[in-house]
């Protein structure tokens, strides 16, 4: 409905191309959706600071602006002509508003094809504008009450899951001192008696944290669908030892793919104030959906630095996978993700944002076909809102060694 409504204004002006720029609120930028024209694939997804520019100027006052010679506007955004080589002439710049509300975006109607655009066409578009706005905000609304469905579902799935993981829970309570008991009966000269009673008490203990994971992570979604996500609770962490945890539980996985998981520059980050479970969903979600896009003897790379000059790190899953086309890498990180996996919500890297910036941090990602994928999380050392370690609680202990060596070989940390 919206591109009808673009290429219907074009008719009627008789213009060359128009697009619209919808705000993101949570990176402050404005962001081209919808393009019609010349240079439109490389527009779409393209995204400007929503306090530059001429449509930054529309959508911050509401008013409509009509610009018959951009050359004389200081405003102007020269440089996205120039990352497109499309020559920008003449411009009207209309706000795209709720209904009594403020401006969710922008309509960009660009170059008359017979002389300048002027108020003849502005009042023309004024209508066209106010159509398109209808549109995106009924869209919206379709998509609210379709995320609330989705929402109430997956709260009666998680009940359902978490009666299913009750018995497991207890059998691993219940199994763990029957082993012990059978160990403890057997000869002392018996070969790997103790590496095996180890090895047991190292998986009871993976299902028992898997088992309230899987939980967690339930709840995850239907909070990031509800967008009903409670406060994070800050506490020192260290970042390696949550992708060493993360490594611990998909390494099985991993192997069976042939997919190494390596970790680089982790154990040199600084202790973070950051909410310990929600940075494990993160990055179990960015390695989980990394492992089958990779093929054997591939691999997925956790690299971490800090920030020069900054109160801050950075932390990069890197995956020698397929990479993702355009349209699916643009719709990353927004409810209208998309999925390439069978079944697939496409809500994984929704969470992943959404954890990030609860943060106070900001994810971007790369990806390239036929090369790979790289996101880039980055976290400040003390978010807003958490209180500042104590100078003696700047180390942690780190996981236990026998977990890390069940996992070093495989996960290269």
């Amino acid at each position: 409905m919206v591109e009808r409504a673009i290429r219907t204004a074009l008719e009627v002006v008789g213009a060359e191309a128009a697009s619209v720029l919808l705000a993101d609120p949570g990176s402050k930028q404005l962001v081209f959706r919808h393009v019609i024209g010349a240079k439109a694939t490389q527009l779409r997804g393209m995204a400007i600071p929503w306090d530059r520019g001429i449509a930054s100027a529309v959508f911050a006052s509401g008013v409509p602006q009509v610009s018959q010679d951009v050359r004389q506007d200081r405003r102007h955004l020269a440089q996205v002509d120039a990352v497109t080589g499309y020559k920008t002439r003449d411009m009207i710049t209309l706000p795209l508003k709720q209904w009594e509300g403020k401006p969710i975006g922008v309509l960009q109607v660009l170059n008359k094809k017979r002389g300048r655009l002027g108020k003849e066409d502005l009042s023309i578009l004024t209508i066209i504008s106010a159509l398109t706005a209808a549109a995106i905000e009924q869209a919206r609304l379709f998509e609210e009450t379709k995320l609330a469905e989705v929402g109430r579902l997956l709260g009666d799935i998680g009940h359902d899951i978490g009666n299913l993981l009750t018995p497991v829970t207890c059998g691993v309570g219940m199994l763990g001192p029957k082993l012990d008991e059978f160990f403890d009966g057997l000869p002392d000269a018996m070969a790997d008696k103790e590496e095996t009673r180890q090895l047991c008490r190292e998986v009871l203990d993976l299902l028992r944290r898997n088992a309230r994971r899987i939980q967690d992570q339930v709840r995850e979604m239907a909070d990031c669908v509800k967008g009903l996500s409670a406060p994070p609770q800050f506490a020192p962490c260290q970042v390696a030892t949550v992708v060493q945890q993360v490594f611990d539980t998909l390494r099985l996985v991993a192997e069976e793919k042939g997919v190494s998981l390596r970790g680089e520059g982790l154990d040199g980050l600084p202790t973070i104030q950051a909410d310990e479970r929600r940075l494990y969903v993160a990055f179990y979600n960015l390695v989980n959906n990394a492992i089958p896009e990779v093929p054997p003897d591939g691999s997925i790379t956790v690299r971490g630095n800090r920030e020069p000059r900054a109160e801050s790190v950075l932390v990069s899953v890197i995956d020698t996978g397929r990479g993702m086309p355009p349209e699916v890498r643009d719709s990353l990180f927004t409810s209208r993700a998309i999925s390439r996996k069978v079944g697939g919500t496409g809500l994984g890297t929704k969470i992943v944002k959404d954890v990030v910036e609860a943060h106070g941090g900001r994810v971007t990602v790369e990806s390239q076909e036929g090369v790979g994928t790289s996101f880039h999380l980055r976290l400040p050392v003390h978010p807003p809102g958490a209180r500042r370690a104590p100078p003696n609680s700047r180390k942690l202990p780190r996981s236990r060694r026998a977990s890390r060596r069940g996992s070093s070989r495989s996960a290269g940390l």
